[in-house]
């Protein structure tokens, strides 16, 4: 591979330090565009990382031929693993900042100082571009209707979950700086990973930010709706999973609490009918029953998860 000599970026800080900058660059058989990609990316950035997930075409040889890193996975992984793997390429390398967007030429590169920007004047530690922060301005008003609507529906779930005040919760071009590729230790291997970051930099007490991008659709095969439907149903599987497992006493807790209750009232009033009617009333009675297993089994589950969570935050600060 050859050496890789880039410009550095400029800080603009008081001591003049200066930013190892790594563009990263997820890809599954992308070789129609991602050779324009990392060409564009390498005038951006100190070195391009590509992470080739399992892709049955010619993707990584063209990485490869180009100049950049590879980072290859034996077999489709999921977009999250992608965005792990290049997290941890950025570490080894000692990155400053991670920029990361897609192979698929969606996201335009000249677009990346955009990004850099707040992480170098040190008022974010996390930049997300946004398809809807100054649209009229920036004439990006050309989103498909499915993934506009599936996009507005994520991101309201997402602010309600993790109250970041975000407008575009599914946008993979961003840039992170050291603080955050050391906090953020990720585990969702699909689409989801773009939500975990947002409620994890939440919860770690990270700086966000947003700045206005253009997304360009034309010329991009567009996903069917089966496969449109999928990833808007992963992602919210996601999200629910990783709130009730970050709050589960709140969101597990709480609702076996109050089907306890429930129970507990349809099991007096079948007591009462049984002490003036001498019979049992039948759905009474299952009903008084499946509130009480539901409850039980949902305080006991918030519980257990209550624990596994403390445990593995203990590990993680131990780790840090």
């Amino acid at each position: 591979m050859e050496k890789l000599e880039k410009k550095i970026i400029d800080r603009e800080i008081v001591d003049n330090e200066r930013a190892l900058v790594v563009v990263g660059i997820p890809a599954y058989n992308e070789e129609r565009t991602i050779a324009k990609v990392v060409l564009q990316a390498r005038k951006l950035g100190d070195v391009v990382v590509v992470c080739d997930d399992g892709s049955s075409d010619m993707t990584a040889e063209i990485v490869e031929g180009l100049g950049a890193v590879v980072v290859r996975h034996k077999r489709n992984l999921g977009y999250g693993a992608a965005i792990q793997s290049l997290f941890k390429q950025a570490k080894k390398l000692n990155a400053d900042v991670l920029v990361t967007l897609d192979g698929d030429g969606q996201h335009q590169a000249n677009e990346v100082n955009g990004l850099l920007r707040p992480i170098l004047d040190g008022s974010a530690d996390i930049v997300t571009g946004s398809r809807f922060v100054g649209e009229t301005e920036n004439g990006n008003n050309h989103i498909p209707w499915r993934r506009r609507l599936g996009i507005k529906m994520i991101t309201k779930l997402t602010r309600s979950a993790s109250g970041c005040d975000m407008s575009d919760a599914q946008n993979g071009f961003r840039a992170y700086n050291r603080v955050a590729l050391e906090s953020l230790l990720l585990g969702e291997n699909g689409m989801g990973v773009s939500v975990e970051i947002l409620l994890k930099a939440k919860e770690r007490g990270l700086k966000l930010a947003e700045v206005p991008i253009v997304c360009n659709y034309s010329g991009i095969e567009q996903p069917s709706t089966h496969n449109s439907f999928r990833h808007g149903t992963s992602v919210v599987t996601s999200l629910v999973r990783l709130v009730v497992e970050e709050r589960p006493l709140v969101f597990l807790g709480v609702p076996g609490v109050a089907s306890l209750l429930i129970g507990a009232l349809f099991g007096v009033w079948m007591l009462q009918i049984y002490a003036v009617e001498h019979r049992i009333v039948t759905n009474i009675a299952l009903a008084s029953i499946a509130f009480t297993m539901i409850g039980l089994f949902s305080v006991f589950t918030s519980i257990t998860l209550y624990g596994i969570s403390r445990v593995m935050q203990k590990k993680q600060t131990t780790n840090q």
